[in-house]
């Protein structure tokens, strides 16, 4: 962000000599002329940092003189809007876009795109419209600025918000252009590379939003090069003290590890020029921050870290890869289960390597990679490598594929997601890194989040297959739907016609899709079962106070609707469904509406009076979410029923006896209703037994078999030994009805050691003994 213009003081301070000096140089600077130091003040050629003439001559050797030119006057129009705005840090604000400029050029992006990353803070710092933007350098320019800007200018209720709403128009322009990311990410490290100016809390908050989100971005996107530094920026900003120990200790150790290093580097040398094997070999220095993650995560002292060799071998083709791995194993033993071959199975970020660890000189352990040249750019610069190579665009089209289909699974989670917190929390679960490949039936490989489940595994799949899916066999075996897969696995779905969502699946889901479609289903068929219910409601309601069906018109609805601030009918059913609103006060609302435009004439009889003993409502008990069985009573159909609407938790179905439900009901009479069951149930219902028996050898395997001959399913069971050879055998079962429960209990008591079975309810214990 830039600093407003200077203040009094500071603008005394500029008629100073020094001050006359950077005034000077600045209007030198604005022709391309003149750099600037860290400090703000002008610096001659030898210290130069940021210049617009060196960025010039590098864009020359691969754009051509018309883009080159368009480019110019984007950096003169940028020039121009920040004229008179300086980064915290004293340096004029046109430094910053064309540093994140220079960071493209090294991608050799499009003209467009560097263009855009030196306008990409106009539209957020200096009041210029998109409108004028897309006039002035076209409407693609315009768009990829407008996906980057941060929004200030609109108004959210919390800073988090405003985040997460950034982030969503970031994600959702970033699915159409790849680009938007790239000059986002580009902007973030510039950022972070001079986040030394700002105040302690902003650093502290900036570097962990990088930590969080556009590292694991650039991770996902193969932008490795990028990803290492805004991890070791962020870490050194966040956490200075451990990140200085730490550089202190690496600086510490490197003589101790060169000679051992060497002989590595000798050794492999030789082996692979013996196997006449052209290759490039490179120490990987490991990281601050790489060194910090695998001691917190693996419990490692420094020295356990620091212990492990890392190179990498860069050879010309891909069969060399593993001609150059047989050299390496002949040479130092292996160890076993570290070797990951990621040429035949790609990373989803379309990183290819080689992986193995062996044992080398002094028992010291080595970590290596194998790829080629192609690889490794593509390693380094991921999805941006579209721009850089292009010799060979059929191994860069598996990864451009990939790269579009997750840019595209952004566009279905945003489509299922409630609000931008919601969006925000879904894709970072999906942005980290660890992965497990897993297979279908028929050999197709599934790349998916470490720890996720079957249930990820469907919606990967398709959308219905996660929305119907009932069972998994995994490797041929049933498990349960919250097993962790691991690598390798062979995952088939088991689909049911009427199977749905269930809401502890949030629980256990990993990836951020698997998250949003569950929700979204839950959402809107929560709405459907309100809606539905709500208008038996208002039906009921309607029929007490005599109202005709011709006086339920859609005008009246509309005007209904409108003065209660809804948008619709099925607002208002859906709010009567969930007990925000209560049928009877909508349905006089409609009265007076029918007789206020239809006052009775002459002689016209009245309308009837309040129709006491129409029906009640009728339930099924499988309404879905909108309705639900009290747990204190467990109604089954048979029971006198009442209803209980709760606000924003649809209808609580009870026992008319229950004695909660009396005791609530006569608190607050308005928000009960009468029910009755409907006639053709086909539905399972929850009850409680208690069963009362002698304590001998097999007796509770002996009532579990009589539930089972009474075709009733067992949910729970617990024991209460009660003493003097007594116990009592508490079932949670589910039966259709009274009668099949007293079918149940007849094969209960069958068996001689059953003293007593009661159902147990919100009432008085009852002995259901039929």
């Amino acid at each position: 962000m830039a600093t407003s213009n200077p203040t009094a003081p500071e603008l005394a301070s500029s008629y100073s000599p020094a001050g006359l000096a950077r005034r000077a140089a600045y209007a030198l600077r604005r022709a391309g002329k003149v750099v600037w130091r860290g400090d703000g003040s002008p610096a001659d050629a030898s210290t130069a940092v940021v210049t617009f003439a060196a960025l010039t001559d590098r864009l020359k050797r691969y754009l051509s003189s018309s883009d080159v030119q368009r480019i110019k006057e984007a950096y003169r129009f940028s020039d121009a809007a920040h004229l008179g705005q300086f980064r915290k840090s004293g340096e004029p604000y046109i430094t910053h876009p064309i540093a994140v400029a220079e960071v493209l050029v090294d991608w050799k992006l499009d003209a467009a795109a560097i263009q855009a990353a030196l306008l990409h803070d106009v539209l957020e710092d200096s009041g210029v419209a998109k409108q004028e933007l897309a006039s002035r350098f076209g409407p693609i320019v315009a768009e990829l600025v407008d996906g980057v800007s941060k929004l200030d200018r609109l108004r959210f209720d919390s800073n988090e918000e405003q985040q997460a709403e950034s982030f969503r128009k970031m994600l959702l322009a970033m699915a159409r252009d790849v680009r938007v990311i790239l000059i986002k990410l580009a902007d973030r490290l510039h950022n972070v590379r001079t986040l030394d100016a700002m105040e302690l809390e902003k650093r502290r908050r900036i570097a962990r939003e990088t930590l969080d989100i556009y590292a694991p971005i650039a991770h996902r996107l193969g932008l490795n090069a990028i990803y290492r530094e805004l991890l070791e920026q962020s870490f050194a900003r966040l956490h200075p003290l451990r990140y200085q120990t730490l550089q202190k200790a690496v600086l510490a150790a490197r003589g101790n590890r060169r000679e051992v290093l060497g002989k590595i580097f000798e050794a492999v040398r030789r082996a692979l020029t013996a196997a006449k094997i052209k290759a490039e070999v490179y120490g990987r220095e490991k990281t601050i921050y790489g060194i910090y993650h695998k001691m917190a995560e693996k419990r490692l002292s420094f020295s356990e870290v620091l212990d492990i060799y890392g190179l990498r071998i860069v050879v010309p083709s891909r069969a060399d890869c593993y001609l150059a791995l047989g050299v390496l194993h002949a040479l130092f033993k292996p160890v076993p289960g570290r070797f990951k071959d990621y040429i035949a199975i790609p990373k989803v970020n379309g990183y290819q390597s080689l992986h193995t660890t062996l044992i080398g000189p002094y028992a010291a352990p080595v970590e290596f990679q194998i790829r080629t040249q192609e690889m490794h750019h593509v390693a380094e610069s991921g999805v941006a490598a579209h721009w850089l190579y292009k010799e060979d665009d059929s191994s860069l089209s598996e990864l451009q594929s990939r790269t579009h289909q997750w840019l595209q699974s952004l566009l279905e989670i945003q489509s299922q997601t409630g609000d931008s917190a919601e969006l925000m929390e879904n894709i970072k679960v999906d942005l980290f890194p660890d992965k497990v490949y897993v297979f279908t039936p028929k050999g197709k490989i599934v790349s998916l989040p470490r720890g996720a489940t079957p249930i990820d595994f469907a919606y990967g799949i398709h959308t219905d297959v996660g929305n119907r899916c009932v069972a998994v066999r995994i490797n041929g075996d049933v498990q349960p739907l919250r097993t962790e897969l691991r690598n390798g696995d062979v995952v088939e779905i088991v689909t049911g016609p009427v199977a749905r969502p269930n809401p502890s699946w949030l629980g256990f889901v990993r990836t951020g899709r698997a998250r949003a479609e569950i929700r979204h289903f839950l959402r809107t068929t929560k709405r459907q079962e309100s809606v539905e219910l709500g208008g038996r409601l208002f039906a009921q309601a309607a029929s007490q106070l005599g109202l005709a069906p011709q006086d339920v018109t859609d005008e009246r609805w509309d005007a209904l609707a409108r003065e209660a601030h809804a948008g619709d009918r099925d607002e208002l059913m859906a709010d009567i469904g969930l007990g925000r609103r209560l049928a009877a006060v909508v349905a006089r609302q409609m009265a007076l509406l029918a007789a206020r435009d239809a006052p009775a004439a002459d002689g016209e009889a009245a309308r009837p009076a309040l129709n006491v003993a129409s029906a009640p409502v009728v339930v099924r008990g499988t309404e879905g979410m909108a309705l639900q069985m009290a747990n204190c009573c467990n109604p089954i159909p048979g029971d006198a029923i009442v209803g209980h609407m709760r606000r924003d938790l649809g209808l609580l179905v009870h026992q008319l006896e229950c004695r909660h439900a009396q005791r609530a009901r006569r608190a607050d009479p308005e928000r009960w209703i009468d029910l009755q069951w409907a006639e053709d149930l086909t539905g399972m219902y929850d009850v409680n037994l208690e069963v009362r028996v002698i304590n001998e050898r097999g007796v509770l395997g002996r009532a579990a078999a009589a539930i089972a001959e009474a075709e009733s399913n067992i949910l729970n069971v617990h024991i209460e030994d009660e003493g003097a050879n007594a116990t009592a055998i508490h079932f949670k079962i589910q039966v259709q009805d009274r009668r099949h429960l007293a079918r149940v209990v007849r094969s209960i008591r069958h068996i001689k050691q059953v003293q007593r079975v009661t159902r147990k309810s919100g009432r008085a214990h009852s002995s259901d003994e039929s």
